[in-house]
Formats: C-alpha cells, structure tokens, sequence
C-alpha cells in the first residue's frame, strides 16, 4: 500500500484578486444564461478527504471563497483515505485519478491531501499566497445555458487560442455536513461547499478542426433543494493544464 503524505499548512487567508462579474441573465428556475467575460476566472482545485486530519482547515478556507465571482471552486473528495478508518460519502475514484493526472501539468510531484490546484499549478503554500498578478486574458468565448435538464455550452476560440483544447464538467453542491465517527477526525462535524458530486471529462480535440464547438451536460443526480447547487464548465489548455476559461451556473 502506498503512503501518501499529508500537508499541515494553515489557513489561507483569501483571494485578492479584481475580475469583472460575468454577465448573468434568468427568467425561471429552469432557464437562465451566461456570457463569459475577457478574462479567465481562478480556477480552484482542492483534493481533501474526510479521513485527513489535516484538511478540515483547508475545507474551510474553501468556504471562504463563497460569494466571488472571479472564483470557480471547486472541492474533490479522494477516496484513497477510505481504508483507512473512515470512508468519505463524497470520495470518488475519479477524483483520486484527476489528481494523478495532474501531476504530468500542475508541478506536484506526488498526490496529498489537502492539495490546492489554483489556475492548473500546485500550490503548497496557499495559506501566505497573496495575488498581485494581472488576470490572463481568455483566448476562448463561452455561452452557457440551461434549458430543462440540459446544460449546453457554445464555444468559440480566440486569437491566441492553444492547438488542443480538453476540459471537464463538474456539478457540485454547497452546505453539506458530516458526523465522522471514525478515523483520524473522529468526534468532528465537518463542513462541505463546492462538493464535486459529479465529474464529467471532456476529451481533447483539435482548435482547427471546427470554429465553433458545442458541447452538452446532463445532470444525472436529482436537485437537492438543501443543497444549492451549481454547473461548472472548465476548458483548459490541454498540452500545459492551464485554464482558458470556465463558468457556472447555479439555476
């Protein structure tokens, strides 16, 4: 069995980062629509596990990120902690595989958890990160929209756009809890946003080969009106894992 290490590091303060708010319009709780802007949002990735006593501090810090719109946040439960005492109701092995194939890209050299991805780059040392750079400018324009149970999305590449394009759509809900009774955070209730409850691949397909890509997104698991939650579209570069734009929906 391999052993996977764990970081300590503490608490991250926030984000100080200056993105115009994406254009949003809705008629119903079925309908609505979104435009992406000329920048890219920060793409937030973090790999944790219920089973971590390590990463109850980095579970809030995500929290924390709640209500900014420059932000798409996005929690993976890894299920490689579950044999270990405590089995996490959130962990998928799809998610423990996302991680190991973002080690080809985003500079870790080995899976831990808490693992903070921030714009497709490991980030050790996200609780002293301050954010001083310039947002990178999209080089793809997105639409997306829903329509019943459908989530569609309407692409088109800019100037400057990458060779090959991939991405993935993630759904995820906010305000879950959980009573662990075992392991190393027995005793605790734990607090859950931007909980990925299902993760979706889109393969890698060549720029040149179409102007405009459409792609679509069905939901398989039913609303839970408990648990806002919202429809995450990233594309990103699919050479270096750089984001090249993302979006969300929440209706």
């Amino acid at each position: 069995m391999r052993k996977l290490p764990r970081s300590t590091l503490p608490l991250w303060a926030g984000i100080a980062a200056t993105l115009p708010a994406l254009a949003w319009a809705g008629d119903s709780a079925t309908s609505c629509t979104r435009q992406s802007g000329q920048h890219v949002p920060w793409v937030v990735e973090l790999y944790t596990s219920e089973g971590c006593s390590s990463c109850p501090p980095a579970d809030r810090w995500l929290s924390g990120l709640k209500g900014k719109p420059e932000v798409i946040a996005l929690s993976f439960h890894v299920d490689y902690w579950d044999r270990l005492g405590w089995k996490d109701r959130f962990s998928s092995a799809a998610h423990s595989q996302r991680q190991s194939q973002l080690l080809r890209t985003s500079g870790a050299r080995y899976p831990y958890t808490p693992q903070v991805v921030v714009a497709g780059r490991d980030q050790p040392r996200w609780s002293g990160l301050n954010w001083t750079s310039q947002p990178t400018l999209a080089s793809v324009q997105v639409k997306l929209q829903r329509d019943g149970d459908t989530y569609s999305a309407e692409l088109q590449p800019l100037p400057g756009a990458p060779t090959r394009i991939a991405g993935f759509w993630a759904l995820t809900e906010d305000g879950h809890a959980s009573a662990v009774k075992s392991g190393e955070n027995r005793g605790a209730t734990l607090a859950h946003d931007f909980v990925v409850r299902e993760y979706e691949p889109i393969s890698a397909w060549n720029v040149h080969d179409l102007t405009m890509l459409r792609l679509q997104f069905r939901p398989s698991r039913p609303l839970d009106l408990e648990h806002p939650r919202h429809v995450n579209l990233v594309l990103v570069d699919a050479d270096n894992g750089r984001p090249l734009q993302a979006l969300k929906l929440g209706c």
